[in-house]
């Protein structure tokens, strides 16, 4: 019994990934499209069920212009996204586009 409970853990956290990640890849802002998609790729696995929580927050912002300038710091982020999900996203966009550009983006 407890290892079906398992699997079907496993199975919701994956179909929950899965959502944010078509979510992060598709949302109508180039920009925002390629911090959020490589992120949910190289990161999702490892986030927390907070972190995702703060994610699918985020990602329920109707604005993908604010969004982004939120991630690139150009606009204060509202203390409801001013989270440690926010300073990850950060951080990984940094390092993302540091490797972008050393690749000839740009």
């Amino acid at each position: 019994m407890a290892d079906n409970d398992a699997r079907a853990e496993t199975e919701i956290r994956r179909q929950r990934l899965g959502r944010i990640t078509f979510r992060a890849w598709r949302r109508g802002f180039r920009e925002a499209d390629l911090v959020l998609g490589p992120f949910m790729e190289r990161e999702g696995k490892g986030l927390s069920d907070a972190d995702l929580d703060s994610l699918e927050a985020l990602l329920a912002e109707d604005n993908d212009h604010e969004l982004y300038a939120w991630i690139i710091e150009t606009q204060a982020t509202p203390a409801e996204h001013d989270t440690p999900l926010m300073a990850r996203l950060r951080t990984f966009m940094r390092g993302h586009v540091a490797a972008a550009v050393a690749e000839g983006a740009g």
